[in-house]
């Protein structure tokens, strides 16, 4: 029986991201999220020249080329959906850029401890895997003083929305207490915790919170035409998505 988001990733990648990448990969400049504000603005990503980056549910793989475009020696990218790593395959082939790719879920990676300098996801293993396994296995994966960066969706966001693809509403729609795993009709599990647990959870696997940004929409933005959850009027009052920096800590001898 296959996953329900390889299932749901599956259909996606269908409908638009496989469609979609070519033109994501050709971009120079890192961005980040659905209204795409500019790296440049937020300053999420430490020096990665000459780092060993690991992203964690991939998809296609443009974020990841654009760290290898942005000086990254080594970038690997991991993803339970053969559909979205042939697409990944592809565009890498295209654009002759030297990234790695392996099947596998957020949870259990099949690559050797401390690895790598810098583990990202963006809109990957930070909402499509458990963050109990995939935080953990981040760590594992990291060298000492290693960076860990996710892009998420807001716990208000999530907390302020009704249903899938329905966009969020001005109150809010479900209790914060308890939220782990929501499930969709049409887009399988995912997975959302509040600032506290979130908290917890990184310090309990030895990562210092470095920072915590919440995305404002620009003032320019408009609602994307398919991931139209989220109004860009909303997102200019209240932060619909979230980035986490954190780093891991030297393990004592």
């Amino acid at each position: 029986m296959t996953h329900p988001t390889v299932e749901a990733w599956t259909r996606a990648n269908a409908a638009h991201t496989d469609a979609r990448a070519e033109e994501a990969w050709a971009k120079d400049e890192i961005d980040w999220g659905v209204f795409h504000v500019p790296e440049s603005q937020l300053q999420a990503l430490p020096d990665i020249a000459g780092k060993d980056v690991v992203e964690l549910g991939c998809g296609t793989a443009y974020f990841g080329a654009w760290l290898k475009k942005g000086g990254a020696a080594r970038v690997v990218g991991v993803d339970p959906t053969p559909a979205q790593l042939e697409t990944a395959r592809r565009c890498n082939e295209k654009f002759d850029l030297g990234l790695e790719f392996v099947e596998a879920f957020g949870e259990d990676v099949p690559l050797p401890d401390a690895s790598f300098d810098l583990a990202v996801s963006e809109y990957g293993a930070s909402i499509w895997a458990d963050p109990y396994g995939w935080i953990p296995e981040a760590a594992r994966l990291l060298r000492p003083g290693g960076d860990l960066v996710f892009l998420r969706n807001s716990t208000l966001f999530i907390l302020c929305s009704p249903e899938e693809d329905v966009p969020a509403t001005e109150t809010l729609q479900r209790p914060q207490f308890g939220i782990h795993s929501l499930q969709w009709p049409d887009s399988g599990v995912e997975y959302h915790l509040g600032h506290g647990d979130w908290i917890r959870l990184l310090r309990e696997n030895d990562f210092e919170i470095l920072d915590l940004v919440e995305i404002q929409a620009p003032a320019d933005a408009e609602t994307h035409p398919i991931y139209d959850y989220v109004t860009a009027d909303w997102a200019r009052k209240w932060p619909a998505e979230e980035l986490w920096r954190a780093r891991l800590r030297p393990r004592s001898s």
